[in-house]
């Protein structure tokens, strides 16, 4: 198994939406939980598509300034989208980098602020 195997595998898992782009804002990638929460929106595959048709202008010259705002500085990684009231999440932007720490592209990140009910390690 290639490791770039492992790492899909974890973001399948996730509960809350992921996509990633390029510098293009081409959709390289949504996890199942962003094909469940977004297709059915715009009813059409939207890997390989454009992000920016999806936003409105306001949005998109949002997203245009943290993509900016990660190329400044190798240490600027992570904004603060917005919160997701419905789901109680908040939202991020996160840069994706290489090795040497050029952006590669990004992704949107959910963070969930609901505490966890469950036992630890609840198997059953």
């Amino acid at each position: 198994m290639e490791l770039i195997d492992y790492f899909k595998g974890a973001i399948e898992t996730l509960s809350s939406p992921m996509v990633i782009c390029n510098l293009d804002y081409k959709i390289i990638f949504m996890n199942k939980a962003a094909k469940k929460r977004y297709q059915p929106h715009w009813k059409t595959e939207m890997n390989g598509t454009s992000m920016r048709c999806y936003f409105n202008e306001e949005d998109l010259s949002k997203l245009d300034m943290s993509i900016e705002w990660f190329k400044e500085d190798i240490n600027n990684n992570r904004v603060f989208a917005f919160h997701d009231d419905e789901q109680n999440q908040d939202v991020y932007i996160r840069a994706i980098r290489s090795e040497d720490g050029t952006l590669q592209g990004f992704f949107n990140y959910h963070e969930s602020r609901e505490p966890e009910k469950g036992k630890e390690y609840d198997l059953d």
